[in-house]
């Protein structure tokens, strides 16, 4: 049973980590802001931070199966 928790962890983690990295690289691209009323170097900086973070924590779940 726990191995179905952890795959569900897993994968919730490292989607939206996944696509919170895709969407900042989107708006990066297209010189948009990633978080408004924030300095567009550090929001982005931040997002990837915690894009990262969360594929890492995903796969870590996963490893933990």
């Amino acid at each position: 049973m726990e191995s179905v928790t952890g795959a569900f962890a897993g994968a919730a983690f490292a989607l939206f980590g996944a696509a919170l990295l895709v969407w900042t690289g989107a708006r990066t691209i297209q010189r948009a802001p990633v978080a408004l009323g924030v300095s567009p170097v550090a929001s982005a900086a931040l997002a990837t931070l915690f894009g990262v973070l969360f594929l890492v924590l995903g796969v870590w779940c996963f490893t933990r199966i």
